[in-house]
Protein backbone atom coordinates (compact mmCIF):
# COMPACT_ATOMS: atom_id res chain seq x y z
CA UNK A 1 0.00 0.00 0.00
CA UNK A 2 0.95 3.45 -1.03
CA UNK A 3 0.73 6.15 1.26
CA UNK A 4 0.71 10.31 0.53
CA UNK A 5 2.70 12.82 2.80
CA UNK A 6 0.97 16.25 3.65
CA UNK A 7 3.07 19.22 3.10
CA UNK A 8 4.06 20.40 6.59
CA UNK A 9 3.85 23.96 8.08
CA UNK A 10 6.59 26.18 6.86
CA UNK A 11 8.03 25.13 3.46
CA UNK A 12 9.65 27.59 1.12
CA UNK A 13 8.32 30.49 3.41
CA UNK A 14 10.40 30.10 6.32
CA UNK A 15 13.50 32.06 6.22
CA UNK A 16 16.07 30.59 8.09
CA UNK A 17 19.25 32.87 9.21
CA UNK A 18 22.91 32.50 8.17
CA UNK A 19 25.87 34.50 7.16
CA UNK A 20 27.72 32.55 4.18
CA UNK A 21 25.76 33.69 1.46
CA UNK A 22 23.95 36.69 0.73
CA UNK A 23 21.39 38.54 -1.74
CA UNK A 24 21.60 41.21 -3.91
CA UNK A 25 19.15 44.15 -2.95
CA UNK A 26 17.32 43.65 -6.02
CA UNK A 27 16.79 40.25 -5.89
CA UNK A 28 15.86 41.19 -1.95
CA UNK A 29 12.92 43.38 -2.82
CA UNK A 30 11.82 40.94 -5.48
CA UNK A 31 10.81 38.64 -2.77
CA UNK A 32 8.77 40.61 -1.02
CA UNK A 33 7.20 40.03 2.76
CA UNK A 34 9.52 38.59 5.30
CA UNK A 35 11.88 37.04 2.94
CA UNK A 36 13.11 40.85 1.89
CA UNK A 37 13.95 41.05 6.08
CA UNK A 38 15.61 37.59 6.34
CA UNK A 39 19.33 38.01 6.68
CA UNK A 40 19.69 35.17 4.66
CA UNK A 41 16.69 34.52 1.90
CA UNK A 42 16.13 31.22 0.78
CA UNK A 43 17.74 31.36 -3.13
CA UNK A 44 13.64 30.94 -4.80
CA UNK A 45 13.19 33.80 -2.47
CA UNK A 46 15.82 36.23 -3.22
CA UNK A 47 16.32 35.18 -6.95
CA UNK A 48 12.21 35.16 -7.16
CA UNK A 49 12.41 37.47 -10.23
CA UNK A 50 15.00 36.12 -12.35
CA UNK A 51 13.29 32.46 -11.84
CA UNK A 52 9.87 34.05 -13.29
CA UNK A 53 11.64 35.77 -16.00
CA UNK A 54 13.23 32.40 -16.73
CA UNK A 55 10.20 30.36 -16.54
CA UNK A 56 8.11 33.02 -18.34
CA UNK A 57 10.46 32.97 -21.29
CA UNK A 58 10.93 29.19 -21.36
CA UNK A 59 9.59 27.28 -24.49
CA UNK A 60 11.38 24.36 -23.99
CA UNK A 61 10.67 20.98 -22.70
CA UNK A 62 10.49 20.49 -19.09
CA UNK A 63 10.51 16.93 -16.73
CA UNK A 64 7.51 16.03 -15.02
CA UNK A 65 7.29 18.82 -11.82
CA UNK A 66 10.12 20.93 -13.00
CA UNK A 67 9.38 24.52 -12.24
CA UNK A 68 11.98 24.97 -15.33
CA UNK A 69 13.94 23.68 -18.50
CA UNK A 70 17.37 22.01 -17.84
CA UNK A 71 18.67 25.04 -19.89
CA UNK A 72 17.36 27.12 -17.99
CA UNK A 73 18.38 25.98 -14.71
CA UNK A 74 21.80 25.74 -16.29
CA UNK A 75 20.93 29.46 -17.27
CA UNK A 76 20.16 30.39 -13.95
CA UNK A 77 23.20 29.05 -12.45
CA UNK A 78 25.49 30.51 -14.84
CA UNK A 79 23.67 33.97 -16.08
CA UNK A 80 23.11 34.90 -19.01
CA UNK A 81 20.56 37.45 -20.92
CA UNK A 82 17.11 36.30 -21.46
CA UNK A 83 15.65 37.67 -24.78
CA UNK A 84 13.37 40.57 -23.27
CA UNK A 85 16.70 42.01 -22.10
CA UNK A 86 16.50 40.94 -18.09
CA UNK A 87 19.80 40.12 -17.05
CA UNK A 88 20.24 36.40 -15.02
CA UNK A 89 23.09 36.92 -12.68
CA UNK A 90 25.48 34.17 -12.20
CA UNK A 91 25.30 32.34 -9.33
CA UNK A 92 28.13 29.45 -9.76
CA UNK A 93 31.53 30.63 -11.98
CA UNK A 94 33.00 27.75 -13.02
CA UNK A 95 33.14 25.14 -15.90
CA UNK A 96 30.11 25.46 -17.85
CA UNK A 97 30.64 21.59 -18.50
CA UNK A 98 30.22 20.81 -14.73
CA UNK A 99 26.66 22.48 -14.19
CA UNK A 100 25.40 21.17 -17.59
CA UNK A 101 26.41 17.59 -16.20
CA UNK A 102 24.70 18.35 -12.82
CA UNK A 103 21.47 19.65 -13.86
CA UNK A 104 21.71 16.62 -16.57
CA UNK A 105 21.65 14.07 -13.55
CA UNK A 106 18.64 15.77 -12.14
CA UNK A 107 16.37 14.75 -14.85
CA UNK A 108 17.41 11.38 -14.50
CA UNK A 109 16.43 9.06 -12.02
CA UNK A 110 19.88 8.80 -10.39
CA UNK A 111 21.15 11.12 -7.55
CA UNK A 112 23.75 14.07 -7.68
CA UNK A 113 26.57 14.09 -4.96
CA UNK A 114 28.57 17.31 -5.41
CA UNK A 115 32.25 16.69 -3.99
CA UNK A 116 34.81 18.97 -3.48
CA UNK A 117 36.73 21.01 -0.41
CA UNK A 118 35.65 23.23 1.54
CA UNK A 119 34.76 26.12 0.44
CA UNK A 120 34.07 25.26 -3.64
CA UNK A 121 30.46 26.35 -3.16
CA UNK A 122 28.78 22.79 -2.99
CA UNK A 123 25.86 23.70 -0.63
CA UNK A 124 25.68 27.18 -2.63
CA UNK A 125 25.09 25.30 -6.06
CA UNK A 126 22.88 22.66 -4.39
CA UNK A 127 20.39 25.34 -2.93
CA UNK A 128 20.08 27.05 -6.27
CA UNK A 129 20.05 24.02 -8.08
CA UNK A 130 16.95 22.90 -6.01
CA UNK A 131 15.23 26.35 -6.11
CA UNK A 132 15.63 26.36 -9.93
CA UNK A 133 13.86 22.46 -10.49
CA UNK A 134 11.59 22.09 -7.67
CA UNK A 135 10.93 26.02 -6.58
CA UNK A 136 12.01 24.92 -3.02
CA UNK A 137 14.95 24.69 -1.22
CA UNK A 138 14.12 23.83 2.07
CA UNK A 139 13.66 19.95 2.04
CA UNK A 140 16.84 19.72 3.86
CA UNK A 141 18.91 17.05 5.81
CA UNK A 142 22.05 18.65 7.19
CA UNK A 143 24.24 15.87 7.89
CA UNK A 144 26.39 15.63 11.12
CA UNK A 145 27.95 12.60 13.50
CA UNK A 146 24.67 13.11 15.75
CA UNK A 147 22.25 12.41 12.58
CA UNK A 148 19.71 9.42 13.34
CA UNK A 149 18.17 8.04 10.76
CA UNK A 150 14.69 9.17 11.68
CA UNK A 151 16.01 12.57 9.68
CA UNK A 152 16.03 10.57 6.67
CA UNK A 153 12.97 8.83 6.93
CA UNK A 154 10.67 9.55 9.64
CA UNK A 155 9.81 10.23 12.93
CA UNK A 156 6.81 9.95 15.09
CA UNK A 157 4.66 12.42 17.55
CA UNK A 158 4.97 10.38 20.63
CA UNK A 159 1.74 12.73 22.05
CA UNK A 160 0.13 11.15 19.66
CA UNK A 161 2.25 7.48 19.50
CA UNK A 162 1.23 7.09 23.18
CA UNK A 163 -2.49 7.94 22.89
CA UNK A 164 -3.11 6.28 19.57
CA UNK A 165 -0.29 3.55 18.78
CA UNK A 166 1.64 3.83 15.11
CA UNK A 167 -1.03 5.66 12.89
CA UNK A 168 -0.86 8.60 9.70
CA UNK A 169 -1.79 11.07 11.71
CA UNK A 170 1.43 9.77 14.41
CA UNK A 171 4.09 10.08 11.64
CA UNK A 172 6.07 12.64 10.71
CA UNK A 173 7.52 13.01 7.78
CA UNK A 174 11.20 13.89 6.80
CA UNK A 175 12.52 16.29 4.10
CA UNK A 176 13.11 12.89 2.01
CA UNK A 177 10.47 11.30 2.68
CA UNK A 178 8.01 14.74 1.81
CA UNK A 179 10.09 14.94 -1.69
CA UNK A 180 9.36 11.72 -3.00
CA UNK A 181 5.73 12.24 -2.22
CA UNK A 182 5.60 15.44 -4.14
CA UNK A 183 8.03 15.04 -6.52
CA UNK A 184 10.47 17.42 -5.06
CA UNK A 185 14.27 17.63 -4.91
CA UNK A 186 15.67 16.63 -1.27
CA UNK A 187 19.23 17.73 -0.09
CA UNK A 188 21.58 15.96 2.12
CA UNK A 189 24.47 18.24 2.93
CA UNK A 190 27.67 16.55 4.87
CA UNK A 191 26.64 12.76 3.48
CA UNK A 192 29.96 11.98 4.80
CA UNK A 193 29.22 13.16 8.36
CA UNK A 194 26.56 11.00 8.70
CA UNK A 195 26.96 7.60 10.50
CA UNK A 196 27.37 4.52 7.71
CA UNK A 197 24.34 2.84 9.12
CA UNK A 198 22.29 6.05 8.34
CA UNK A 199 23.93 6.73 5.04
CA UNK A 200 22.53 3.23 4.13
CA UNK A 201 19.31 4.61 4.71
CA UNK A 202 19.60 5.95 1.37
CA UNK A 203 19.85 2.96 -0.75
CA UNK A 204 16.52 1.53 -0.67
CA UNK A 205 14.86 5.10 -1.13
CA UNK A 206 17.55 5.98 -4.50
CA UNK A 207 17.56 2.38 -6.27
CA UNK A 208 13.92 0.95 -5.09
CA UNK A 209 12.27 4.75 -4.97
CA UNK A 210 10.04 3.44 -2.67
CA UNK A 211 10.48 4.22 1.60
CA UNK A 212 8.71 1.29 4.01
CA UNK A 213 7.15 2.15 6.87
CA UNK A 214 6.92 -1.17 8.61
CA UNK A 215 5.27 0.03 11.31
CA UNK A 216 1.95 1.06 9.35
CA UNK A 217 2.90 -1.69 6.89
CA UNK A 218 2.54 1.02 4.51
CA UNK A 219 4.96 2.77 1.82
CA UNK A 220 5.56 5.84 0.04
CA UNK A 221 6.54 5.85 -3.32
CA UNK A 222 8.44 8.51 -5.26
CA UNK A 223 6.35 10.22 -7.74
CA UNK A 224 8.23 11.60 -11.16
CA UNK A 225 10.13 14.81 -10.04
CA UNK A 226 12.11 13.53 -7.07
CA UNK A 227 15.78 13.59 -7.07
CA UNK A 228 18.17 13.95 -4.31
CA UNK A 229 21.59 16.20 -4.14
CA UNK A 230 24.17 14.93 -1.75
CA UNK A 231 27.12 17.02 -0.81
CA UNK A 232 30.54 15.50 0.30
CA UNK A 233 33.52 17.46 1.55
CA UNK A 234 36.81 15.53 0.39
CA UNK A 235 38.83 16.37 3.04
CA UNK A 236 36.25 14.11 5.36
CA UNK A 237 37.84 10.73 3.91
CA UNK A 238 37.76 8.01 6.39
CA UNK A 239 35.23 9.69 8.37
CA UNK A 240 32.33 8.08 7.23
CA UNK A 241 33.49 6.68 4.13
CA UNK A 242 29.94 6.12 1.52
CA UNK A 243 29.82 2.06 0.96
CA UNK A 244 30.06 0.72 -2.74
CA UNK A 245 26.16 0.23 -2.86
CA UNK A 246 25.32 4.01 -1.49
CA UNK A 247 28.24 5.19 -3.87
CA UNK A 248 26.79 3.51 -7.09
CA UNK A 249 23.62 5.23 -6.66
CA UNK A 250 25.14 8.90 -7.14
CA UNK A 251 26.89 10.41 -10.10
CA UNK A 252 29.40 12.36 -8.83
CA UNK A 253 30.71 16.14 -9.45
CA UNK A 254 33.56 17.14 -8.34
CA UNK A 255 33.68 20.88 -8.24
CA UNK A 256 37.11 22.22 -8.01
CA UNK A 257 38.36 25.29 -6.60
CA UNK A 258 38.50 28.61 -9.16
CA UNK A 259 40.85 27.71 -12.08
CA UNK A 260 42.40 30.92 -12.04
CA UNK A 261 42.94 34.35 -10.03
CA UNK A 262 40.92 36.63 -12.06
CA UNK A 263 38.09 33.80 -11.47
CA UNK A 264 38.64 34.21 -7.70
CA UNK A 265 39.07 37.75 -7.62
CA UNK A 266 35.62 37.79 -9.90
CA UNK A 267 33.87 35.32 -7.21
CA UNK A 268 34.72 37.03 -4.20
CA UNK A 269 34.06 40.56 -5.67
CA UNK A 270 30.30 39.65 -6.08
CA UNK A 271 29.67 37.57 -2.91
CA UNK A 272 31.25 40.45 -0.63
CA UNK A 273 29.26 43.17 -2.95
CA UNK A 274 26.15 40.98 -2.46
CA UNK A 275 26.91 40.19 1.18
CA UNK A 276 28.09 43.78 2.34
CA UNK A 277 24.57 45.23 0.61
CA UNK A 278 22.63 42.73 2.79
CA UNK A 279 24.26 43.69 5.73
CA UNK A 280 24.02 47.82 4.92
CA UNK A 281 27.96 47.95 4.85
CA UNK A 282 29.27 50.87 2.38
CA UNK A 283 30.46 49.93 -0.70
CA UNK A 284 34.41 50.20 -0.25
CA UNK A 285 35.81 52.41 -2.80
CA UNK A 286 39.11 50.44 -5.00
CA UNK A 287 38.72 47.31 -2.63
CA UNK A 288 39.64 45.48 -5.61
CA UNK A 289 43.22 46.27 -4.54
CA UNK A 290 42.73 43.94 -1.04
CA UNK A 291 40.72 41.55 -2.91
CA UNK A 292 43.51 40.38 -5.25
CA UNK A 293 45.97 40.50 -2.48
CA UNK A 294 43.67 38.41 -0.05
CA UNK A 295 42.94 36.12 -3.48
CA UNK A 296 47.05 36.17 -4.57
CA UNK A 297 47.80 35.04 -0.33
CA UNK A 298 45.45 32.46 -0.60
CA UNK A 299 46.19 30.73 -3.90
CA UNK A 300 50.10 31.16 -3.22
CA UNK A 301 49.87 29.12 0.09
CA UNK A 302 46.99 26.49 -1.16
CA UNK A 303 49.53 25.86 -3.83
CA UNK A 304 52.46 25.66 -2.19
CA UNK A 305 54.40 28.24 -4.64
CA UNK A 306 54.34 31.87 -5.60
CA UNK A 307 52.23 33.13 -8.59
CA UNK A 308 55.41 33.61 -11.14
CA UNK A 309 56.53 30.02 -9.91
CA UNK A 310 60.09 31.16 -8.89
CA UNK A 311 59.39 30.30 -4.85
CA UNK A 312 58.06 27.23 -3.59
CA UNK A 313 56.24 27.36 -0.42
CA UNK A 314 54.55 25.45 2.18
CA UNK A 315 50.99 24.92 3.20
CA UNK A 316 49.15 25.33 6.20
CA UNK A 317 47.27 22.78 7.54
CA UNK A 318 43.69 25.11 7.10
CA UNK A 319 41.99 25.18 3.09
CA UNK A 320 42.22 28.38 2.33
CA UNK A 321 39.36 28.07 0.51
CA UNK A 322 37.25 30.93 -1.70
CA UNK A 323 34.47 30.71 0.79
CA UNK A 324 37.28 31.64 2.82
CA UNK A 325 38.57 34.64 1.17
CA UNK A 326 34.86 36.05 1.10
CA UNK A 327 34.75 36.17 4.75
CA UNK A 328 38.13 37.77 5.28
CA UNK A 329 37.31 40.47 3.40
CA UNK A 330 33.52 41.19 4.29
CA UNK A 331 35.26 41.29 8.16
CA UNK A 332 37.67 43.88 6.50
CA UNK A 333 35.73 45.61 5.03
CA UNK A 334 32.93 46.08 8.01
CA UNK A 335 35.99 47.07 10.43
CA UNK A 336 36.84 49.60 7.51
CA UNK A 337 33.08 51.27 7.77
CA UNK A 338 32.60 51.19 11.53
CA UNK A 339 36.01 51.76 12.80
CA UNK A 340 38.10 53.51 9.72
CA UNK A 341 37.22 55.57 7.11
CA UNK A 342 35.14 53.45 4.58
CA UNK A 343 38.00 52.29 2.28
CA UNK A 344 39.64 48.78 2.69
CA UNK A 345 43.01 48.66 3.93
CA UNK A 346 45.93 46.15 4.28
CA UNK A 347 45.31 46.96 8.43
CA UNK A 348 41.35 45.76 7.55
CA UNK A 349 42.14 42.27 5.82
CA UNK A 350 45.38 41.16 8.30
CA UNK A 351 43.93 39.72 10.84
CA UNK A 352 41.15 38.06 8.89
CA UNK A 353 43.68 36.39 6.80
CA UNK A 354 46.34 35.52 10.31
CA UNK A 355 43.33 33.72 11.63
CA UNK A 356 42.18 31.58 8.02
CA UNK A 357 46.01 30.82 7.89
CA UNK A 358 47.23 29.80 11.33
CA UNK A 359 45.22 26.76 12.30
CA UNK A 360 47.92 25.25 13.99
CA UNK A 361 49.66 27.86 16.26
CA UNK A 362 52.62 25.66 16.35
CA UNK A 363 53.35 24.82 12.62
CA UNK A 364 51.23 27.14 10.95
CA UNK A 365 52.41 29.97 12.34
CA UNK A 366 56.19 29.40 11.09
CA UNK A 367 54.58 28.62 7.56
CA UNK A 368 53.14 31.78 8.05
CA UNK A 369 56.37 33.51 9.21
CA UNK A 370 57.91 32.49 6.21
CA UNK A 371 55.78 33.34 3.73
CA UNK A 372 55.90 36.64 5.54
CA UNK A 373 59.56 37.32 5.20
CA UNK A 374 60.91 35.39 2.43
CA UNK A 375 57.50 36.49 -0.24
CA UNK A 376 55.52 39.10 1.58
CA UNK A 377 58.70 41.49 2.43
CA UNK A 378 60.38 41.56 -0.99
CA UNK A 379 57.27 42.03 -2.89
CA UNK A 380 57.21 46.04 -4.58
CA UNK A 381 53.87 47.69 -3.61
CA UNK A 382 53.05 45.23 -0.78
CA UNK A 383 55.19 47.01 2.29
CA UNK A 384 52.30 48.29 3.61
CA UNK A 385 50.57 44.74 3.61
CA UNK A 386 53.88 43.35 5.47
CA UNK A 387 53.37 46.16 7.58
CA UNK A 388 50.23 45.68 8.97
CA UNK A 389 50.72 41.71 8.61
CA UNK A 390 53.90 42.02 11.23
CA UNK A 391 51.40 44.17 13.61
CA UNK A 392 48.93 41.48 13.82
CA UNK A 393 51.75 38.48 13.90
CA UNK A 394 53.67 39.85 16.66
Amino acid sequence: MTVSVEQTTGGAAQAAPGAADAVPESAGQAAGGSAAQALRPHAEDAFAAELAALAAQDDRPRPARWRLSPWAVATYLLGGTLPDGTVITPKYVGPRRIVEVAVTTLATDRALLLLGVPGTAKTWVSEHLAAAVSGDSTLLVQGTAGTPEEAIRYGWNYAQLLAHGPSRDALVPSPVMRAMAEGMTARVEELTRIPADVQDTLITILSEKTLPIPELGQEVQAVRGFNLIATANDRDRGVNDLSSALRRRFNTVVLPLPASADAEVDIVSRRVDQIGRSLDLPTAPDGIDEIRRVVTVFRELRDGVTTDGRTKLKSPSGTLSTAEAISVVTNGLALAAHFGDGVLRPGDVAAGILGAVVRDPAADRVVWQEYLEAVVRERDGWKDFYRACREVSA
